[in-house]
This record gives C-alpha cells, structure tokens and sequence, in this order.
C-alpha cells in the first residue's frame, strides 16, 4: 500500500484541537485527479458541512489542470466525500451535539486514489494559540542549546 501525502492542513493543527479522525474519499472529476497528482492544492481555507445526509468539502482550492480543455472544473467547487451511512450520521450528530466542526487535515494518494483525512475539531482560543506558539519557540531554543554543547 503506497501512500503519498499531497498536502497537509498545517493551519487545522493551529486553529483547532483535534480530535477523532476519518478516512474519507473525495468524487472528483478528471482534470483535478491530475492537478492534485501535480500537487496543486490547497486546504487552508476548506471545511466539511453535513448537508442533506452527505458530507462535502467546501472551499478545497484544486488548481486547473494547464493541459486541460476549456471544459475544466471549477478550483473551488463544493465536492462530496464518500463515507459509511453510520460514519456521516456519527460525525453530524457530534457537530450538532457538542459544538465541533469537521476539517479537512490532509489529502494523500492511497493505492492511486485520492483520499482525505477530516476530524473533529474544537476551535483554541486565541491564548491557546499562544501558549503553543511559546512551547514550540522553548523547544526549538532547547534544542540548539543542545546542539551547541555537544
């Protein structure tokens, strides 16, 4: 099984905690199987709304495919993942329920399909940002202290 990731949501992992991801697959059209093969892709903006009994990706921003025709797709279209009945009625009723919302973390090719990683998230506050922020800067600090010892 060769997996290889396309992007990554870098923004989910610093606006939201995470919580309890899913595999999702993603219908696409032709020409934007190719631009995500190319790595054309952005997921900074998308999230995932329920609506009529399906989950789809909002705001996902696939480039057009240059070699493609005039009859190209739209970057930002609304598309539909593919997921169990039981999957899509769990994740709804934890958005409704508790106050979480579904974003997109990462799109990778699995077995020459594309697929997508969404989990539950909870939006941070602006002083959790902060505190990551200030951990993360203590940390990288550590380490060339570290390395300048050695």
């Amino acid at each position: 099984m060769a997996i290889k990731t396309v992007v990554t949501n870098r923004k989910a992992y610093h606006n939201y905690h995470i919580g309890e991801s899913v595999e999702a697959g993603i219908v696409l059209t032709g020409t934007e199987i190719k631009s995500i093969r190319a790595g054309r892709v952005s997921l900074g903006d998308a999230y995932v709304k329920p609506e009529g009994g399906e989950l789809w990706l909002l705001n996902a921003h696939i480039a057009r495919y240059e070699a493609g025709s005039y009859m190209s797709h739209e970057p930002t279209r609304p598309r539909k993942l593919l997921l169990h009945r039981k999957q899509i009625d769990s994740l709804a009723g934890n958005i409704q329920e508790k106050g979480l919302t579904l974003v997109p973390l990462k799109l990778y090719i699995k077995d020459s399909i594309a697929k997508l990683e969404i989990a539950l998230a909870k939006g941070k506050k602006m002083y959790d940002k902060r505190e990551a922020i200030a951990r993360r800067q203590t940390d990288r600090e550590i380490g060339r202290a570290i390395k300048r010892h050695r």
